[in-house]
């Protein structure tokens, strides 16, 4: 019986540590299945679970120092020094806000000021009239920058490992609400509120579990493009400057915006529609598409259509910022073609001449825009997670 309680006890402690982390971090096959429930509960019971463990073993331990002989001693020693080293491993190391850390100085500068260089990607985002930029090699390891734009409080997220910018409204229950990054669920970044401990989902804003599993976080518009293209449009925008406590950190995503990174985790597949391939998602009305972004590329611009939503998706010269555009205008749907002698498009309705970014220059049309739709560019893996209904082009 002794035997028997040491060996479950030992085994419960052993089991609890390393599932309680192993589930939420990206440990070989741990992100491939729905096992968010059972780490949460591991998460909120091992308290409780190390106390019964403990007592379990506290007995047959005892004994074995007490009587036993000198080899079982030195063995039992030795796995309770191994429990010591995995107890530290995964409540110091292993866990996501042990490994990433929020800005100890967020510094915002305009652009007179700004040291990011100007090819570097940014999540963009306007409220009031306020233009900021965060650039995503910064956000990248931080995972979330908590700010205020246009005296709106905002929480600027980004999953490295999904490729995925989303930025949200921190209110919770009408009250501003803090969050912790968690861990993360087939491999998103999840945060943890500070309140009822809920599990929130980083690339829709959903707590997954919980007390609060099923709310949302209300999205905030935002883009992504380079510095130079966001305050080519928002010349006064301030823009997030690095934090030099985390220089080594943000180094190590230095090539992240171009997906050459060595990390099998964050680095892109060239090839079309495999698992860390590039594409440009969108949703309208409940109906959600993904656009290949070697298409996008080979042909600078992809029309289409969901449901209700006449669709133009434009790339800069720089091969990094997109544009996806509503191609309606006074209630007419335009039909483009691409200029590229002069890098600009026209409409076949009336050969009006537009920017890539959807402005009117020249023509029957002079001064219109065409309105931006929300979209995001991320890892395939990540929009057919998040969107299994999700349709593809071509």
């Amino acid at each position: 019986m002794k035997t028997f309680l040491l060996i479950t006890g030992l085994l419960i402690l052993f089991a609890a540590e390393i599932l309680r982390v192993y589930f939420i971090m990206p440990f070989p096959g741990s992100q491939y299945n729905n096992t968010i429930d059972l780490a949460y509960w591991i998460a909120n019971n091992i308290t409780w679970i190390r106390i019964v463990a403990l007592l379990m073993i506290a007995l047959p331990v005892t004994n074995i120092f007490r009587k036993a002989k000198p080899w079982k001693k030195i063995a039992t020693g030795a796995i309770l020094l191994l429990y010591g080293v995995i107890f530290f491993m995964f409540n110091f190391r292993f866990e996501a806000d042990k490994m990433f850390y929020q800005p100890s100085v967020k510094n915002m500068a305009p652009a007179s000021e700004n040291t990011v260089n100007a090819s570097k990607l940014v999540i963009g985002v306007t409220i009031n009239g306020e233009a900021k930029a965060y650039p995503v090699q910064l956000i990248g390891y931080h995972h979330q920058v908590r700010d205020t734009i246009g005296n709106t409080p905002v929480m600027v997220t980004y999953c490295t490992v999904c490729r995925t910018g989303r930025v949200f409204s921190p209110v919770v229950n009408g009250q501003p609400e803090n969050f912790r990054l968690v861990g993360m669920d087939h491999f998103n970044a999840m945060f943890e509120d500070g309140t009822t401990k809920s599990w929130w989902q980083q690339a829709t804003g959903v707590a997954i579990t919980g007390k609060l599993k099923g709310r949302r976080l209300p999205e905030i518009p935002s883009e992504q493009m380079t510095l130079a293209s966001w305050l080519g449009e928002h010349p006064n925008s301030l823009v997030m400057q690095p934090d030099t406590l985390y220089k080594k950190d943000y180094d190590d995503l230095a090539e992240y915006d171009k997906g050459t990174l060595k990390s099998s985790l964050e680095k892109r597949d060239s090839a079309s529609w495999k698992f860390k391939s590039w594409v440009v998602g969108v949703v309208h009305g409940g109906n959600a598409k993904a656009y290949d972004w070697n298409a996008l590329t080979a042909k600078g611009l992809l029309q289409d259509s969901l449901p209700g939503l006449p669709l133009l998706i434009t790339l800069a010269n720089d091969t990094a910022s997109f544009y996806v555009l509503n191609r309606t205008v006074a209630g007419n749907t335009l039909t483009f073609i691409k200029d590229t002698t002069a890098n600009v498009l026209r409409d076949t309705n009336t050969n009006s001449v537009w920017t890539i970014a959807g402005v009117c220059t020249a023509g029957l049309l002079k001064d219109a825009k065409l309105r931006r739709v929300q979209s995001y560019q991320e890892f395939w893996h990540s929009w057919q997670t998040f969107h299994p209904q999700t349709k593809r082009y071509p």
